[in-house]
């Protein structure tokens, strides 16, 4: 745990008592603070209540008369399309509004570390896609070196949940535009960004007020380094922007839509090889193609960020290469759960927009795709082009014939059920196809979260199989 420093003797009040919410109320505790708590569900309050911590209406007026900060889970909108009338509250009553990322970056270094003989270092990713995987990836080569590593943040363990980090230890971070966006301390050594594409508009006003908040980790804090993807006109603004000249080396762009030149520092994937630039040289060549855990474009653009992000640290590009090939790969994400009669089986259930979903498409020649449920703001459109490789589409969700009709390109089955669209699906495929649920769309109308979503099609894949 890593208690929060910088309130001793003071109460703060925490909204959201989920995995975020009960660990920040602990690490407050811990700091010595007191925590008072609050959500709007019962059973949440009576979770928190029976940990001994205090639970305050703080919907009531008065409630923050005392209060120092209020620290907001990160499914809680503070801005767009409304504050939450807590959150409202609290700065009508001038309390600052913070979340459990801004306190991890203001407490987590400590005297000691001047003791050390490497000063630990954290690395934080962000983007619309990839930043799973390419956090993941850091974390898996980090462990192939023996480096102590420890994943945190929209992945792994919640932020204030690890322990403190020892002698040269790395913290991956992985950190979605809730969390940028509210934190008021973003301190990355090193800070990731992988691409951009419309997601989560509604809560964050549209487009540019998005791309903002992944902004923030990187405006706010000036990282060391700063990894960038530059093939989307907002990661080639902000690499402009955190360069000081085309030579300056802090920043590393990253592509695998084109060969980067120049003399500065680059890393991109082209035709299945990745390549590191720099200072006008080539430093190394890696083949990416025979790498199981890493399909398509999409990962070659996770490899070439994370092969990036550990260059900063002084690993060898033969060290990482050899990691590299031994990624199993993330859950749920490009993730091969089988393979019977040529026909392979993946679960990509984080797919949960189209842009995402084009993106696993693109990795694979003939595909039988499982896709819907609860589509997002913008249609399908963005899939168009994406489409070549479907041999047909099963489609699942509550509203899988609306779905359906938006895929005229395609032969499209309503199937409704992953039951019903995996044993289609098997019953269809031929050697050579790979089923694939890249779902485009995200899974609340059947499934409490994509992890759900995606151990039913793998229990459904195993179950088809066996017999």
């Amino acid at each position: 745990m890593i208690p929060v420093r910088g309130f001793e003797g003071q109460t703060l009040a925490v909204l959201g008592l989920g995995r975020s919410g009960l660990t920040t109320a602990r690490s407050l505790e811990a700091g010595g603070a007191t925590p008072v708590c609050w959500d709007d569900n019962a059973d949440a309050r009576d979770k928190a209540q029976a940990e001994g911590f205090e639970i305050r209406d703080l919907t009531r007026a008065g409630a923050f008369d005392d209060i120092a900060s209020l620290i907001v889970s990160p499914g809680i909108p503070h801005l767009y399309p409304a504050p939450n009338r807590v959150i409202r509250a609290a700065m009508q009553a001038g309390v600052p509004v913070d979340n459990d990322i801004g306190l991890f970056f203001r407490s987590l270094a400590l005297e000691e570390w001047s003791d050390f003989d490497t000063a630990p270092r954290v690395i934080a990713v962000t983007g619309s896609n990839g930043k799973s995987t390419t956090s993941a990836l850091i974390h898996h080569i980090l462990e192939h070196v023996d480096r102590e590593a420890q994943l945190a943040g929209n992945i792994g363990r919640g932020v204030l949940d690890i322990d403190p980090p020892g002698d040269g230890g790395v913290v991956v971070l992985e950190l979605s535009s809730y969390q940028t966006d509210l934190a008021r301390a973003l301190t990355p050594d090193v800070a990731v960004f992988t691409n951009l594409s419309p997601d989560h508009l509604d809560r964050h006003g549209g487009m540019g007020g998005y791309f903002a908040a992944k902004r923030r980790l990187f405006a706010e804090g000036g990282p060391d380094r700063a990894v960038i993807g530059v093939d989307e006109d907002e990661g080639l603004y902000l690499a402009n922007q955190m360069a000081e000249g085309r030579s300056d080396d802090r920043v590393i762009r990253i592509s695998v839509a084109q060969k980067l030149t120049g003399p500065g520092w680059h890393v991109f994937a082209r035709k299945g090889f990745l390549a590191e630039w720099r200072k006008g040289k080539q430093v190394t060549a890696i083949d990416l193609r025979p790498m199981t855990g890493l399909p398509g474009s999409h990962n070659h653009q996770n490899a070439c960020a994370a092969y990036a992000a550990c260059r900063t640290l002084g690993l060898a590009p033969r060290v990482i290469e050899a990691a590299l090939a031994s990624y199993p790969g993330l859950p749920h994400r490009s993730q091969t759960i089988a393979e019977a009669g040529g026909v392979r089986y993946v679960n990509d259930s984080k797919a949960t927009n189209v842009d995402s979903a084009a993106k696993a498409l693109a990795a694979f020649d003939k595909v039988r795709w499982i896709c819907g449920g609860l589509e997002k703001e913008g249609g399908l459109d963005g899939l168009r082009a994406s489409l070549g490789s479907v041999v047909k589409a099963y489609v699942i969700g509550r509203e899988a014939a609306g779905f359906a009709l938006q895929l005229p390109e395609v032969e499209a089955e309503v199937c409704t059920t992953m039951e019903v669209a995996v044993a289609r699906a098997m019953a269809e495929a031929e050697a050579g196809d790979v089923v694939l649920l890249a779902p485009a769309a995200a899974s609340f109308d059947q499934y409490d979260n994509f992890e759900q979503r995606g151990e039913d099609f793998a229990a459904q894949v195993m179950a088809g199989l066996k017999g």
